[in-house]
């Protein structure tokens, strides 16, 4: 479903992304792990087109998003292409960016009304049931401000989930929550990883998750994968040792 290929990124003089190439399947839930500047985030804003490549090719269901087809050559993808490309990719990131003077259904039926061309009524049903499934359907008529941070940002899951994406990019979503709601917001992850047959990226700091729910987890450092596996052999019996020392500093913090 995701395909980086030979995938360099840089600001300036300065290389993020360097000739990185993993793909990940449909359906799979992917977690990205690894220290800060290793280039994590960095995979997800190209992903969002919020970034172009400086090299190499992007891949989403079989088509390239980094590109476009002209012919038989691939070209970098022009706004009309990237637009089309990104309503398959949805994300929620940390600081869950709802809109305060709207109401928590309405942050959610704006983008599939407008963007996706769905009636007002059909948007609603679905925003209603999504609600429903991230435990908040009595709290449609409620403004972001009165929810809690947990609650908001099942809010901001719903919202990416409305858009029906392909793709689903998770960017520390719990980073920004008290610990006491951390459990809640994983909990509702995992559950939508094993029903919804999306694939998901999660870029998190969060261990036990990544190993409880991934079905591959990606140790990045320094823009390019250094190790790739099941999280059991990964988290249990690592072959790398800047794998082993990124573990070993962030579970003895924990």
């Amino acid at each position: 479903m995701v395909e980086f290929d030979g995938v360099v990124k840089r600001f300036g003089a300065t290389t993020v992304l360097d000739g990185l190439s993993f793909t990940a399947a449909p359906g799979e839930f992917v977690s990205l792990i690894g220290p800060s500047g290793s280039g994590k985030t960095t995979i997800l804003r190209l992903l969002m087109t919020l970034e172009r490549v400086s090299g190499g090719v992007i891949s989403v269901g079989g088509e390239p998003l980094s590109h476009m087809r002209r012919g038989d050559r691939l070209v970098p993808a022009d706004d009309e292409h990237l637009a089309a490309a990104r309503r398959r990719i949805g994300m929620v990131f940390q600081q869950f960016n709802l809109f305060p003077n709207m109401s928590v259904l309405r942050n959610i039926t704006e983008a599939p009304v407008h963007v996706l061309g769905l009636s007002p009524a059909e948007a609603e049903d679905r925003a209603r049931e999504l609600l429903r499934l991230v435990g908040l359907g009595d709290r449609c008529d409620e403004h972001p401000t009165r929810l809690s941070g947990g609650q908001q940002q099942r809010v901001a899951i719903a919202r990416a989930l409305a858009m029906r994406p392909d793709v689903l990019l998770l960017d520390e979503v719990t980073s920004a929550l008290d610990p006491e709601l951390v459990a809640g917001v994983l909990d509702l992850l995992g559950e939508l990883a094993r029903t919804t047959g999306i694939t998901f990226l999660c870029v998190t700091h969060e261990m036990g998750f990544a190993r409880q729910v991934s079905d591959r987890v990606l140790m990045f450092d320094a823009g390019r994968v250094v190790e790739e596996g099941p999280p059991e052999q990964l988290f249990s019996d690592p072959r790398e040792e800047r794998t082993r020392e990124f573990l070993h500093a962030v579970l003895d913090r924990n």
